[in-house]
């Protein structure tokens, strides 16, 4: 997971560096072509260059780093996914046929937390079910740090990306008055870029936002139906040993 992430983050760094060339060639051409009918994707280019690279690409560094935690923690929930019916089915045959060794090895060779509880509770199985108990509730806190693992980090980009546009729209305003001022008259054509650049920076701050909050809510519902299905497990797990010592 740690190999994906890097690779995730080197591709989007890639990404920005072309996209802010792109920029500066689109700026160039866009000096000596004549007006026409732009494509979403030239829009949004002009859009990203009229706003400034100072807080644009910085709210697009927050995207790109967002957007690789995000495939990078859904990849490793979806290979944490486990058909709970199905390993309950196997473990309890394991134990009826071969014995405890015999269900840790059905674990040992599946996928997923809820395979890494069941493994642990059985380790323990020998001693007593309270044993086995306690080890399944300890071992099922680390497996849930293991999930939510850096998720803490896409909450701070969602919060930075609107909180950057906006600074960007205040300092923009800044600078419209300051033309103002300078020029002592209230001419519309004065400001009128200033506060374009402004809003522009606020647009895109909320829009990284909304993109990286959508990512955010699927990775959160994720990980309560995974924990849901290890509080279930769990308790199977240990109903299954009981029923085993007698």
């Amino acid at each position: 997971m740690k190999k994906t992430f890097s690779t995730l983050a080197i591709t989007g760094t890639m990404m920005f560096v072309s996209v802010a060339n792109a920029a500066t060639t689109v700026a160039t051409a866009i000096q000596d072509t004549p007006v026409a009918e732009k494509s979403f994707h030239q829009e949004l280019k002009q859009r990203f260059i009229e706003g400034g690279p100072g807080f644009m690409g910085i709210v697009l560094i927050c995207l790109i780093l967002g957007l690789a935690i995000a495939i990078e923690r859904i990849i490793f929930l979806s290979l944490s996914t486990t058909n709970t019916k199905k390993l309950q089915k196997k473990v309890e045959d394991a134990l009826a046929s071969g014995g405890v060794d015999e269900a840790k090895e059905v674990c040992r060779n599946t996928k997923g937390p809820i395979a890494s509880i069941y493994y642990q509770g059985l380790d323990r199985a020998d001693e007593s079910i309270e044993a086995a108990e306690k080890a399944v509730v300890s071992y099922g806190g680390v497996q849930m740090g293991q999930l939510e693992k850096n998720v803490s980090w896409l909450s701070l980009f969602i919060a930075l990306a609107p909180m950057l546009g906006f600074m960007g729209t205040v300092i923009g305003m800044i600078q419209a008055f300051d033309k103002i001022e300078e020029a002592g008259d209230m001419d519309p054509a004065l400001v009128a870029g200033g506060i374009k650049v402004a809003l522009l920076t606020t647009v895109f701050g909320l829009v990284v936002a909304i993109i990286l909050q959508i990512f955010y809510n699927y990775i959160a519902a994720k990980i309560d139906s995974i924990v849901n299905d290890m509080e279930d497990a769990s308790i199977s797990l240990i109903d299954i040993l009981v029923a085993n010592k007698k």
